[in-house]
């Protein structure tokens, strides 16, 4: 009933139990508490929230206009609402080395398991647009330190993303993550890569965890997980792809109301409402009320 029962630290313990142990966790990326729930309940490995998602629910484009305040806030409430570890999308950090800083423990106390922090240039693009800026190494690596000397939980996952194999190629894009590792990365998220033999070199080439983003319409490949696991990586997320489909149903539903007045067309489409109140968990708070009101009025 309400939220979650498994504490952060214990969400962040297990996470990084399981990338130590050389595990392909698959993280599917929620837009909001309710899918969050959803991608448990389907048996996934732990919940992606996604910095393009969080600007399209605002109806913003993705390119670095949500504040810490509002990508935190928006993270606490899906991170609470599953048992699943959270990882969440920070861009560049919203600001210089010190407000990076206070986006790692903010981002501590609203419960999360992680983040990533970008190389881009302020302020960001989708990393599957062109047209990308990065900043120089130097810049990137102070992002990357500051992060990791603000933590306080040691299992708080600080990913470092880096976009310059768009700019620059394969071989920066190798060489800038080895220094990303060496300024204290746990992680590597290797954006826009072309093909599994890129992320395969990239993960030889390293001895942290990759992963992989597998976005519709963007620069990579749509591979298999079974594919990427043979590649190396470790991890690998779907960040848009429920918005997505949510979104194509909803324009859909909304153009059989517009032709037909009705959506009787579309009923088996729909989460039924029984399966709403599974997976709101309606008994337990039906329970909960019926323990705490039992008295009865006497006339």
């Amino acid at each position: 009933m309400l939220y979650a029962q498994t504490p952060a630290a214990e969400k962040r313990r297990i996470l990084r139990e399981r990338l130590a142990a050389g595990e392909m966790l698959r993280f599917p990326g929620a837009f909001n508490p309710l899918s969050a729930r959803l991608i448990e309940q389907k048996g996934f490995d732990g919940v992606y929230i996604s910095g393009a998602v969080l600007s399209a629910d605002l109806g913003l484009p993705d390119i670095g206009l949500t504040t810490l305040t509002e990508v935190a806030g928006r993270g606490q409430q899906i991170a609470r609402m599953t048992d699943l570890p959270a990882i969440i999308d920070a861009d560049t950090g919203f600001g210089e080395p010190m407000n990076v800083a206070r986006t790692i423990q903010t981002l501590e106390d609203a419960g999360l398991a992680g983040t990533h922090i970008e190389d881009q240039v302020n302020p960001k693009r989708c990393g599957h647009l062109d047209g990308k800026s990065v900043v120089d190494e130097n810049t990137a690596i102070k992002r990357i330190r500051a992060a990791v000397d603000a933590r306080r939980d040691p299992n708080f996952l600080i990913m470092a993303r880096t976009d310059i194999r768009a700019v620059e190629g394969l071989p920066a894009a190798i060489d800038r993550a080895k220094a990303l590792v060496d300024a204290g990365a746990d992680a590597i998220f290797p954006e826009a890569m072309k093909d599994l033999g890129e992320f395969e070199a990239m993960a030889d080439a390293l001895d942290v965890p990759i992963l992989a983003n597998m976005t519709e319409f963007g620069k990579s490949e749509l591979f298999s997980v079974d594919q990427l696991t043979d590649a190396g990586v470790q991890l690998v997320i779907w960040p848009v792809s429920l918005l997505r489909m949510a979104m194509g149903a909803a324009g859909r539903a909304l153009d059989t109301l517009t032709e037909a007045g009705h959506l009787t067309s579309r009923l088996d489409e729909m989460q039924h409402r029984a399966d709403l109140y599974d997976l709101l968990d309606y008994e337990s708070y039906s329970h909960f009320d019926t323990n705490v009101f039992t008295f009865q009025i006497d006339r």
